[in-house]
Parts: structure tokens; C-alpha cells; sequence
């Protein structure tokens, strides 16, 4: 028979694949991704063992080979030591060849053992995922043959495809190289897009360097992660508990000394910190002073590094940089503050007290300057603190 036991329609073929891929989505990012690699959450028993074996007749992933790879990548980014960085292996190899990628890094001993606690090593880890890792694609393609018949072997071939591309390819590759960034993390992670839909919530890859354990990969209002909608149904289930969110901001204006909480929220909420200077200083002083230049190419150039991290800089923008701020005397300023302020909490063995008086230090300095966003950021600063939670 050409047709299996549903015998579906053209239009029934599509959603079948559609939502066996969406849930294959959904084990990585909840599973694999937010509750083994980070830590974010913490995932009933009865839900990890139906994504493990999910994840085996779907994709042979083994959990801790996964986890293991994935903390590597966030410990060694953008580095030669990174085991899927477009930006030292070039977009085309990671975007095509991410599996392969996987699949060899998932053979170094050294990986899996230093990045790998506090995965599954259970009974059925060790005899059934991982000794037969290869064997769950043969049990899918025979139940896929089963319900739909000769078609079913398209639809295997692209469940099969799927995770590789999407995940191994383009949130690896894309993911660190075109998209918009909401914080300027050291890596080059972007958020692909503002709706995360297509692939769990994953597009929104610069807001998760940013946060890495947070359950939530969303920050902004305008955002959507879908993985966050299935965590909280799955939380209201009783089948997920959050650990970890991104720290919301929280600002008193009329605090006038900067303390140990200030410091404390300096330092975790440094990222969001520079955003808001990099929003209420340098590009406000930035569209004031760019007709100074007069090259669109330059100017977009120039702002991207006026607020990007120094090691994501290259040399040609440090030298275009340069000579741009000579030729603003405040934008030079704001940028000169903004390493100073950079530098603090970079300061690794410097004591708190000192931390709190190189702040405060900062913060007189910026008023003295005379520019008025400098000195609007310093009140903001010093009532800057972060609830737990967003």
C-alpha cells in the first residue's frame, strides 16, 4: 500500500511533520537547552523521560554530549576552542555543516567530562540512548512507514533534517552573525528575530548570552518566546518549576549616594546598565554631532562601534572610530566615560569599598563635564538597582 493506516490528506502530511518537528523544538529548548545545559528550570520526571526518548527516536542526541557541548560553546565563544563559531569558522561551514560540527565535538572525551555534571546517567542512559544512539531514527521511520504509508519516509527524512538545520545551523551560524542585539554582550550573539516561534524561542540568541540561565529568553515587551508559553503551561501542570530569570531593572530617583546595593546591581546588571547608557548618552550625543561626517556607510559603521565591546571591534572600526571622535569633543567624553565605567567592574581584585568609591568617583566626574544626559545618567545610576525577577 502507498498509504499508511491514517491515510491523511496532502494538507494532513504537513501538519504530522509540523507538529512532530515543533515538539522535537520544544524538548531541545526546554529540555536540553534551558533545564540540562543552564539550569533555568527544573523539569518533572514524567516530562524529562518523554523528551529524552523523543529526543532518541527523533534526533539520537544524547543529553549529556548536548549540555556538554552547548556550556563548552558559552565558556569558550567566539574562540578557537568554540565548537560552532561562524565568526572563527565562517557563517557557510556552521550554517551547513553544523551537525557535522556536533558530531565531532561530541566525540572529544575531554568535553564531555569536563562540561558534562549533573547530566542523566541513569539505567536507561547508558543501554538504551547512548548505547543505541543511532537506533531510535529506524523506530521512527518504521512507525512514520506504519501511519502514513511511502510518504512517511519524506516526512522521517525531514524530521531527521530538521534539528540539524534549524538548531546546529541556523541558530548556531545566523545566531552569532546578522539579527539586532539588545545588549552588548563580549560574543557576537544576535536575536534573529523578536518572535521566537519557529524554533522555540532560540532566535532570540543575544538576549540568552546576555542571560544565559534564565528560563525566559524574552526581555523586552515586544518579544515573544514561545518556549516561555510552554514552560508556564507546563508550571501551571505541575511539570516545571523556574529557577532563574533575567534581573528586572528598578530605578530610585532620589537616592543621592551610591551604596553596596548600587555596586552589587552595577555589577549583574552590567549589561542592562550599558544598554540604558549606550540608549540615554552615546547615541543621543551621537545624532548630535554625526553631520560631521557625512558617509551613511561610516556613520552606521560608527555607531554599531561606538557601543559594541572593544573585543568585537576590529581594527578598521577602532581607526574609523577614532577619527570620528577627534571631531566631537562631547561624544569623546561620553565614550572615555564609558570605559571608565567599564573598567570598575572589571577591577578583580579591587574591594568593595573601593569599587564604591571608584563609583561615586565616576559619578562626580560626569557631573563636572557639564553634559546633560552624562549628568541625567548619573542619577540614574545611582538609584539603580534589580528585583530577582522580570
Amino acid at each position: 500500500m502507498i498509504y499508511g493506516y491514517l491515510d491523511l490528506p496532502w494538507w494532513g502530511y504537513v501538519v504530522y511533520t509540523l507538529v512532530c518537528t515543533h515538539i522535537t523544538i520544544v524538548a531541545v529548548t526546554v529540555y536540553l537547552h534551558r533545564c540540562q545545559a543552564h539550569r533555568g528550570l527544573e523539569v518533572h520526571p514524567i516530562l524529562a523521560h518523554f523528551f529524552r526518548a523523543w529526543l532518541w527516536l527523533t534526533t539520537g542526541m544524547n543529553t549529556k554530549a548536548w549540555a556538554s557541548i552547548h556550556r563548552k560553546h558559552h565558556a569558550k565563544c567566539e574562540t578557537p576552542e568554540d565548537p560552532h563559531s561562524p565568526q572563527v569558522l565562517g557563517l557557510k561551514q556552521v550554517l551547513l555543516e553544523g551537525a557535522e560540527l556536533y558530531r565531532a565535538e561530541a566525540k572529544n572525551a575531554e568535553t564531555l567530562e569536563r562540561y558534562g555534571k549533573g547530566t542523566p546517567d541513569d539505567w536507561l542512559e547508558r543501554n538504551v540512548y547512548s548505547k543505541y544512539s543511532g537506533k531510535g531514527f529506524l523506530i521512527t521511520l518504521a512507525i512514520n512507514i506504519f501511519l502514513l504509508g511511502i510518504p512517511g519516509i519524506t516526512v522521517w527524512a525531514i524530521q531527521m533534517a530538521w534539528i540539524p538545520f534549524f538548531a546546529a545551523g541556523v541558530i548556531n551560524g545566523i545566531g552569532h552573525y546578522f539579527g539586532y542585539r539588545n545588549f552588548e554582550c563580549p560574543d557576537a550573539a544576535t536575536n534573529i528575530s523578536p518572535w521566537g516561534i519557529l524554533i522555540g524561542g532560540e532566535e532570540l540568541h543575544n538576549n540568552h548570552h546576555t542571560f544565559p540561565t534564565s528560563a525566559k529568553l524574552s526581555v523586552k515587551w515586544w518579544e515573544f518566546d514561545i518556549g516561555w508559553m510552554y514552560i508556564k503551561l507546563f508550571s501551571l501542570l505541575g511539570l516545571a518549576k523556574v529557577k532563574r530569570l533575567p534581573p528586572k531593572e528598578v530605578c530610585d530617583a532620589n537616592k543621592a549616594k551610591v551604596d553596596l546595593d548600587t555596586l552589587k546591581a552595577v555589577i549583574n546588571g552590567r549589561f542592562q546598565l550599558m544598554a540604558q547608557y549606550s540608549k540615554s548618552v552615546m547615541l543621543p550625543i551621537f545624532n548630535q554631532e554625526k553631520d560631521k561626517i557625512d558617509s551613511y556607510c561610516s556613520l552606521t559603521k560608527i555607531r554599531t562601534s561606538l557601543i559594541r565591546d572593544d573585543a568585537l571591534v576590529d581594527a578598521a572600526g577602532r581607526k574609523r572610530l577614532e577619527a570620528f571622535l577627534a571631531k566631537t569633543q562631547q561624544l569623546k567624553i561620553a565614550y572615555q566615560f564609558r570605559k571608565a565605567l567599564q573598567d570598575i567592574w572589571q577591577r578583580t581584585t579591587a574591594t568593595q569599598k573601593e569599587l564604591i568609591d571608584a563609583l561615586q568617583d565616576w559619578c562626580k566626574q560626569a557631573e563636572a563635564t557639564g553634559i546633560k544626559c552624562l549628568q541625567d545618567f548619573v542619577i540614574y545610576l545611582r538609584g539603580y538597582s534589580l528585583n530577582a525577577a522580570a
